[in-house]
This record gives C-alpha cells, sequence and structure tokens, in this order.
C-alpha cells in the first residue's frame, strides 16, 4: 500500500488539487446525529428505545418496495432480542456512518480504478455516499446492525443484572425482556441507565437459539401505513402558503429555451408565476393541474445545436463502435490460437434503450426560510439530492436539510437529483414553498435511460461439443463513467479520478464474464455516443450481459446437439450453487429438453453474491405478441433474512424482467423519446401474468442480493422457449418476433 505523507499527497494536479484531495483523505472520526425525542435513549447510530419499550430502527436506505424498512429493522431487533410488535422505523440522517461503500463499488464500478488505493479506501464514507443501489443493502449493514443490536443487548443485560446482583452473563433477552432465570424486566425502564455502561472487549453476539427472528416470515413494517393510506410520499407533503410547479425541458443534448408565451399562460386561472432558464421552462400556479396545463399555453420553443438523435442513429453509432479499437476488460487463456483457422459459432444481438416508468413520476418540495433550504423528495442519495440543490442556489450544504420520503418504485431513477437542484432554483425564485412535480410525458422524455447495447459473440465448439473459446464484443456507452460525472459532480476526488482518460468502463459490460469454467474467453468494451443520457436502472448491464450470455449458449447448445441444462452444467465446474439452481428449475418446471415444439426455455445468472434459474414456458399469439404462460424460478441467495420479502423480489423482478423482454422501451426521434405513456410502453397487465412459482434454496451463505436478481434471467429464458416453440431465433430485446 502506498504510503501518505505530504509529498504524495501533492502529486498529481498541481499543488491545489493535491491539498483538496489531501483533505479528502483526512482520517476522521463522526458522531451519530440521529434526533431523540423526549423519553428515548439513544444506542449508538442506528438505535433509540423509549421508556414505553418502542425500538426505533433508523433505516440508512430508500425504501422503494424492495423491504427493505422491514429487513433491517428484523436484523437489529434479532440481535436485541426485541418484540417485533414494538418495533418502529426511521429514515436515517445523512451521516458518514450510514454511508454505502458496497453501493458505490457496484454503481460507480471502475470509475475510481485510476486513483492510488489509499484514495479508494473510505472514499464513499467521508464523503457520507448514502446510496441504495445494487441489491446491496443488507449485504452492507447486516455485520453493523448485528453489532448495533449486540451490544444494545449487552448494555440491558448488564443494568439489568446491576439491578438483580448477578453476573450479566447469565442473563438473556427475548421477546423484548432481559431474562434471568424466571426474572424479567422491560427494555424501557433498563434503557436510560443502560446506555451508560461500558461494552466488553469483544462484543458477545447470539448464537443459535429459539425465539430468533432471523429467517422468519414477519410482516412488513410499511404495509400498514401504506395500506390505510398514511403513509407519506413526497407528493404529499403540505406546508402553508405552498405552491404547485410543473416544467418544461428541451430535448436531449444542447437545447437552449429561445420563447415562451407568457401572456397566454396569465390566462390559465390558478397561474401565478413562470420561470425561465437555459434548459426548461416552469409555472408557478395554486394548483399542479393549472401549472401543467400552462406549459402547453406556453408553448416553449428550445433550440438543440448539434447532430440529431433519433432511433437509427443510435443504431449506427453502436454498429460503428465495433469498427474502433475497444479495451479489454477480462480473458482467460490466449484465445487467438483457438479460434485461427477455426469455424466458429457466431450471433449478433441488440438491446433498446430501456426506460424506468416508476409509478411515481420525479417530484420534491422545497422551503427556504431563514437562509436554510429544506428539501422533501424521494431519492437514493441523499447527500448527493443536497449538494445538488445548494450548488444550484448558492447555499453551503449544512444550510440544506434533506428529508427522504418513501419512494413510488424506482428502478434506479431516484438516483438522480436534478429534481432536487429545480425545486430548490424554484423556492428561492418564487419565496415560497414550492411542490415540483413531473409529468408522465416529462418524466419519460427525460428519464435517465438504461443504455442500449449490441453484442458480436463468438466461440468454437471441440469434437465432443465443449466450447473451447468465447468471445464477446460489447457496444455499449460509458454509463459507469456517465453516472459518476453526473452524480458526482460536485465530489473534488471523482473529478481527480475522471480527469485520468479510459477507453472502456467495467459498469457497462458488468455480468458480460462468463460464469462457466471456460478455458478460454475474451471480453471487450466498444464504448460509443449516442446522444442520449443513460442511468443506472434495474440490474444495470446485467439486464443486457445475461441476455447475450444466456441467448448464446442455448445456440452453442443446439448447434453442438445437447440438450441445453445439461450443456450448461457440464461446464459450471465449481459452481455447484448455480448447478444447484438450474437442476432445481428444470425439476419443478417439468422440463423436456427445451426441444422443438415444446416452448420451453431455461436461463441462469450469479450476481450480487446470489445465484438463480429461470425456466420459461412461452408462446408468439395469433395477433405476433409475445404470451409468457409459465415462470419457474429456482434461488440460492444465502441466508434469508426474511423469505416473504425474498420471495416478493424474486417474483416482482420475474414480472419487471418480463415486462423489459416485451417491452418497456423507447425509440427516439429529433431528440426526443417517442414513449410519452405508460401506454406507449407494451407493458403486461394483470390478465399477462403467467403462473410464477418461485423455490428458495436452503443455504447457511452469507446473505446475497435479491431486489435485481431475478431480472436478468427472464428475457433470455423467454427468447430461449420461443426458439422450441417456434424455431425462430430472436436476438433483439425487447422481443419483437416479426423481426426476427
Amino acid at each position: 500500500m502506498a504510503t501518505l505523507n505530504r509529498r504524495t499527497l501533492l502529486i498529481g494536479g498541481g499543488v491545489g488539487v493535491g491539498l483538496v484531495v489531501a483533505w479528502a483523505m483526512w482520517p476522521r472520526e463522526y458522531a451519530p446525529n440521529l434526533t431523540v425525542a423526549p423519553g428515548e435513549t439513544l444506542f449508538g447510530a442506528y438505535l433509540k428505545i423509549g421508556e414505553d419499550g418502542t425500538v426505533t430502527v433508523a433505516v440508512p436506505q430508500a425504501e422503494h418496495g424492495q423491504g427493505v424498512y422491514t429487513a433491517l429493522p428484523q436484523i437489529i431487533a434479532d440481535e436485541l432480542g426485541a418484540d417485533w410488535r414494538t418495533v418502529a422505523v426511521q429514515p436515517a440522517p445523512i451521516n458518514p456512518l450510514y454511508a454505502n461503500e458496497l453501493a458505490a463499488d457496484t454503481l460507480f464500478e471502475g470509475a475510481f480504478d485510476t486513483l492510488p488505493l489509499p484514495l479508494r479506501q473510505g472514499h464513499a464514507t467521508r464523503s457520507a455516499l448514502m446510496l441504495t443501489a445494487g441489491s446491496t443493502s443488507v449485504r452492507a449493514f447486516e455485520g453493523k446492525l448485528r453489532e448495533g443490536g449486540a451490544a444494545a443487548r449487552t448494555l440491558l443485560c448488564m443494568a439489568a443484572a446491576k439491578q438483580w446482583g448477578v453476573d450479566w452473563r447469565a442473563c438473556t433477552t427475548a421477546g423484548g425482556f432481559v431474562v434471568h432465570g424466571k426474572e424479567k424486566m422491560r427494555f424501557g425502564p433498563l434503557a436510560a441507565e443502560a446506555a451508560k455502561g461500558n461494552l466488553p472487549d469483544p462484543l458477545p453476539m447470539r448464537g443459535p437459539e429459539p425465539g430468533r427472528l432471523e429467517g422468519k416470515a414477519l410482516p412488513r413494517l410499511d404495509t400498514p401505513s401504506k395500506v390505510d393510506g398514511s403513509a407519506n410520499f413526497a407528493g404529499d407533503v403540505r406546508l402553508p402558503d405552498m405552491v404547485f410547479a410543473s416544467l418544461r425541458q428541451g430535448p436531449v443534448g444542447d437545447s437552449k429555451l429561445i420563447r415562451v408565451d407568457r401572456a397566454a399562460a396569465d390566462k390559465v386561472r390558478g397561474v401565478l408565476q413562470v420561470v425561465t432558464n437555459d434548459r426548461w421552462v416552469a409555472a408557478i400556479a395554486n394548483n399542479w393541474w393549472a401549472a401543467n396545463k400552462a406549459l402547453d399555453a406556453l408553448k416553449p420553443r428550445f433550440e438543440t445545436r448539434g447532430s440529431l438523435v433519433n432511433t437509427d442513429s443510435i443504431a449506427a453509432a453502436l454498429t460503428g463502435a465495433f469498427a474502433a479499437d475497444g479495451e479489454r476488460m477480462w480473458e482467460k487463456g490466449a484465445l487467438s490460437p483457438i479460434f485461427k483457422g477455426a469455424k466458429l459459432v457466431t450471433a449478433e444481438y441488440r438491446v433498446g434503450l430501456g426506460v424506468h416508468a416508476a409509478l411515481e413520476t420525479m417530484t420534491a418540495t422545497a422551503h427556504i426560510d431563514g437562509g436554510r433550504l429544506e428539501l422533501w423528495l424521494p431519492t437514493q442519495a441523499p447527500a448527493l439530492a443536497r449538494a445538488a440543490a445548494a450548488k444550484a442556489i448558492g447555499f453551503s450544504e449544512d444550510a440544506v436539510t434533506v428529508h427522504a420520503m418513501l419512494i413510488g418504485g424506482s428502478f434506479g431513477a431516484n438516483l438522480e437529483h436534478q429534481v432536487a437542484a429545480q425545486a430548490a432554483i424554484l423556492a428561492q425564485s418564487v419565496k415560497r414553498p414550492v411542490q415540483l412535480t413531473w409529468s408522465r410525458a416529462e418524466d419519460m422524455l427525460h428519464d435517465r435511460f438504461r443504455p442500449p447495447a449490441a453484442a458480436r459473440m463468438a466461440a468454437r465448439l471441440g469434437p465432443n461439443g465443449q466450447i473451447l473459446g468465447w468471445q464477446a464484443k460489447i457496444a455499449a456507452p460509458r454509463t459507469g463513467r456517465e453516472l459518476a460525472e453526473r452524480l458526482l459532480a460536485t465530489d473534488e476526488a471523482a473529478r481527480v479520478a475522471l480527469a485520468i482518460p479510459r477507453v472502456g468502463d467495467a459498469y457497462a459490460v458488468a455480468g458480460a464474464r462468463p460464469v462457466y469454467n471456460l478455458p478460454a474467453y475474451a471480453i471487450d468494451h466498444h464504448p460509443c455516443d449516442i446522444g442520449v443520457p443513460t442511468g443506472h436502472w434495474r440490474s444495470g448491464a446485467h439486464s443486457y450481459t445475461a441476455f447475450f450470455n444466456e441467448c448464446f449458449l442455448d445456440e452453442l447448445a443446439h448447434a453442438a446437439g445437447t440438450e441445453p441444462v445439461s450443456f450448461r452444467i457440464g461446464m459450471l465446474g465449481g459452481e455447484a450453487r448455480l448447478a444447484r439452481c438450474l437442476s432445481t428449475a428444470a425439476s419443478l418446471g417439468g422440463w423436456e429438453g427445451g426441444v422443438a415444439g415444446s416452448g420451453q426455455g431455461i436461463a441462469c445468472h450469479s450476481f450480487r453474491g446470489s445465484h438463480i434459474a429461470v425456466l420459461a414456458e412461452a408462446h408468439i399469439d395469433e395477433d405476433q405478441s409475445v404470451v409468457v404462460d409459465r415462470l419457474v424460478a429456482a434461488v440460492d441467495c444465502g441466508r434469508a433474512i426474511n423469505p416473504d420479502l425474498v420471495r416478493q423480489q424474486i417474483e416482482g423482478g420475474l414480472v419487471f424482467g418480463m415486462a423489459a423482454a416485451a417491452g418497456a422501451s423507447t425509440g427516439f426521434s429529433e431528440n426526443l423519446a417517442e414513449a410519452r405513456g405508460f401506454g406507449d410502453l407494451g407493458l403486461p397487465r394483470l390478465s399477462d401474468t403467467p403462473d410464477i412459482t418461485v423455490e428458495l434454496i436452503p443455504s447457511e451463505a452469507d446473505p446475497g442480493g435479491v431486489s435485481e436478481l431475478a431480472v436478468p434471467p427472464v428475457a433470455p429464458a423467454i427468447a430461449n422457449a420461443l426458439q422450441a416453440s417456434t424455431g425462430i431465433r430472436i436476438r433483439t430485446l425487447p422481443l419483437a418476433p416479426g423481426e426476427a
């Protein structure tokens, strides 16, 4: 490891940059800033216990339906020995203590590789990168939450033992009580005194014993309020003297607002003000409907410079990327001698832009008072939203408070924070609290889309059907770098890292490295600029690299004359967990070998520490639409904190992946997305939902990610099923039978 000293800190980029980097690397300690109400006692950064016995857990991750407001409290309640009926949850405040380094590594994969190791280490913590992304919530915070629960349990046992005159090590906790033999004492009366104690080293953790909450399908803590309507989302915020805003932005690219008809907008009843800048125009009214109608009356005109972006130009950019040099991202063995003079199996695949299409559009409420800004918004990155809003209106970040709200879906969209900056600008301009809400059309027109991609696959088969060599050349935008440049615009360390040029982008081809035990392979990334902003979308690049790999593998199995499941299992080598998923899915689904006419296809994938296999049954209807009849998933995600949450996420991921296979995409015309509403996306309806079976395979491995796990293998499983059903191989996403 490089040694940190004054000289090494100042090397590279000049003294000014060096001093900034030095400050960014300086070791620091952080104190909890969790607020404590009267009658509550704070135990570290994650836990409060009230006099009435209520256990409140601070959750540093955004709840957007994945169940994090249940899974993380369940971890700490399990270690504490709490009664689940007394457990409450609240969002954690912005603090480096809650940084998610695992999510930062996942989201900005490879973005900081050019920096020295000392600068990379701890960067997420120093920058308070509280990120909800990459199926990392349980993986990133389980250890910290268990330690927090164990610390509180130990202190409570010490306080009770002191009153009873016994050894605290003879005490335990269960159901919200400290227990010693037949003696019991509730947590509440002990909390204040317990917090004054000193912890032993090492901290004792609970072992296997009856009454543990881990592994139980406990009810979700957020369900009651969502059912009775008392749950507050960003659109529910109401402040005194608040006004409502809607805005319209220019086409993608270098667009500038050149004209609006203010007089026409003034005629719309309820309109109070019009705010403009170079990139957008906003209408302010006493209700949102009037504000949105005023935008039509304004008839904003934008001037867009540069090349026009349309579906054909995007396709041409992907094709053209293969003519330029790419970067070898991963390789094993020597591929050239294996391919030289050999007959290769080749195929080319294409994937279109993916739309987030979350139920809740971009929204934020901003209020400036006494030189301070308050923001209420759904965000997966509260510290980044705070920084963007502060920069937009010239405030220091310390003068901005972010209230992270429940999120109505997201799928990665709420990592973006342009709405926070826009709301702050509007609040500063109108000098009143403002609630800004994007219309559905605006949300789709200015999405940060899942990038399109193309892959040229090649492989050589041996005489007995084994794969001797595998090559994947993938053309795709450098979305990982784009994310880092956009989301970390105020981060000095990121600025230093991104100043160092690179060709390839690890994020853009994540998941392309085969999980199979192949003797030789090579994975190349060919970056391209498509002129459309791209961002993180549920499962990221895995959503298309799994399609490339698992469809091509199926083609190789057919070329080798081998049944696809045994073909896969035979190449997995030591990947026993994934092999078990494949055999389990095949058994549960009544696998017939994927033979012609069976309408069955299978695919598998491993990532985020978890493994899954999906069997699909599908056919083409008379109207040439794709019909999915059945989905069977076998999942090994390690220890399941709450099995019901896992099933919910797998089922939701299967439906999400099915939607992406059949639609959830958009074309482009003259720098504008063609999809403007849900009706343009070809999304499946309730009546289209197939029969779904999910089998969780018991495992004692550490918990893996599940929120994104089911998405990548669905599309290739369906494509493989359609090939078995029709004999036609579709190599594009969304699956378009007429274009195969």
